[in-house]
């Protein structure tokens, strides 16, 4: 067996089967053996799967035996480093050695893993409203899946004043038992004929590698659909976080792989999907094109809509805002806003996208957006453009229309939208 670690604490080795040997030793051993011990059935118990499994332990030589969670990570951010141990409270448990030391990467799944926890705790008092919460989240999604209905969409690009060619891409289809069908710039049609999907890409890299890069992303969708068509909704349900994380790892493997020709050389994309299934609308999304939605608040009929941005914008100023350490105006002019902490290629040695779901309201909106639109509106302007129904009637597309506008107000980037309505 190989030595991973020996310490006054505890000696850890690989066997050549993978296994993890962990041995107690020095003060107080029995009790960090019994406490790990506890913790890692008690998240197994829960469903965790970003942790190690207990396979096997001696009360006698105080050693545990576990699955491997892969190798350690030598370099994340605080922010990100508190995201993953926020994670744990989900399933009842607080890591009480919080740092990066007790972080992994497991390569097999792109997953990053929390390990030790000689030194947690069990928060018994939220596990069994955390279960039922997710008892009655799985029943609301379920019964979602079940429903149709009814939507409308836009789609527009431009490339901007100041750049002669667009690497942005989006996408639109329809995908069911007989294949897998393109929608055009305008459209509508009902979710009970088949899965629909819409996708942003922004791509990055020299020469025209940016524009390929789009192309990639999106075309690897377009293969990923029939095989998650054949699912049943229930297992739909259960699995489409891991299908879309499979999606991108396999889009950023592919820009790996091509990013080593000279001309492709940090080829790399944003991107964010919706994935809509009956009134159930599922997404990922990784870099700083967006996902907002827009409803009524609960009991109005009035515009504009409520808007909420959805998606997390994978740039430090991102963070800051999200946290509230600068404003809306001080992100916008902050010297840092695009540069990427996350994207498809471009050289990133992880990838770990934003996966969600949400179920559908009447009368709601979504926009998916690369940041050619945020560089020239504010949010306020816009909410107010998708939420606009005096002008539902004009000849110009919801999407062409807010494309429009950002690039009169800037223009410096390639503009990008897909504006989806739920119609009452």
């Amino acid at each position: 067996m190989l030595e991973a670690k020996n310490t006054q604490r505890a000696v850890v080795r690989i066997g050549y089967d993978g296994r993890v040997h962990k041995q107690f030793l020095g003060p107080k051993a029995q009790e960090r053996f019994e406490n790990e011990c506890r913790v890692l059935k008690h998240l197994e118990g829960r469903g965790c799967s970003f942790v190690p499994r207990l396979l096997g332990s001696d009360p006698q030589t105080l050693e545990i035996i576990t699955s491997n969670c892969g190798a350690r990570v030598e370099h994340m951010n605080e922010a990100r480093i508190k995201e993953r141990f926020a994670e744990l409270e989900v399933f009842g448990v607080r890591h009480d050695d919080a740092f990066l030391r007790n972080i992994t990467y497991r390569s097999s799944d792109g997953r990053f893993c929390i390990i030790d926890f000689e030194f947690s705790t069990i928060l018994d008092d939220k596990v069994p409203q955390e279960l039922e919460t997710n008892a009655a989240d799985q029943q609301s999604t379920k019964l979602a899946m079940e429903s149709g209905v009814k939507i409308r969409w836009s789609a527009y690009s431009h490339p901007g004043t100041f750049r002669s060619n667009n690497e942005d891409r989006f996408l639109g289809v329809i995908s069911n038992r007989h294949g897998v069908r393109y929608l055009g710039k305008v459209g509508c049609a009902s979710t009970a004929d088949g899965d629909t999907v819409f996708a942003v890409a922004d791509g990055m890299g020299g020469e025209r590698s940016g524009e390929l890069a789009g192309k990639i992303a999106t075309d690897e969708l377009t293969r990923m659909l029939p095989k998650a068509q054949a699912l049943s909704k229930g297992i739909l349900a259960e699995t489409y976080p891991q299908i879309l994380k499979e999606l991108f790892l396999s889009i950023h493997r592919e820009l790996d792989r091509i990013g080593f020709d000279v001309h492709c050389r940090n080829m790399g994309s944003t991107f964010t999907v919706v994935w809509i299934h009956g009134r159930l609308a599922m997404y990922a999304h990784i870099g700083d094109t967006r996902l907002y939605r827009l409803v009524r608040a609960e009991g109005e009929s009035t515009y504009p809509l409520k808007m909420t941005q959805i998606s997390e914008d994978h740039t430090f100023v991102g963070w800051l805002r999200r946290t509230g350490q600068i404003n809306e105006r001080q992100a916008r002019f902050h010297p840092r806003k695009n540069v990427l902490s996350q994207a498809l290629g471009a050289g990133h040695q992880f990838v770990e996208p934003q996966i969600g779901s949400f179920i559908l309201s009447p009368g709601e909106r979504l926009l998916l957006c690369t940041d050619g639109v945020i560089e020239g509106l504010w949010d306020h302007a816009i909410r107010d453009l998708v939420s606009d129904t005096q002008a539902q009637d004009d000849q110009i597309p919801a999407a062409e229309r807010l494309v429009s506008t950002a690039i009169s107000e800037s223009g410096r980037d390639n503009t990008t939208a897909i504006i989806v309505e739920l119609v009452d």
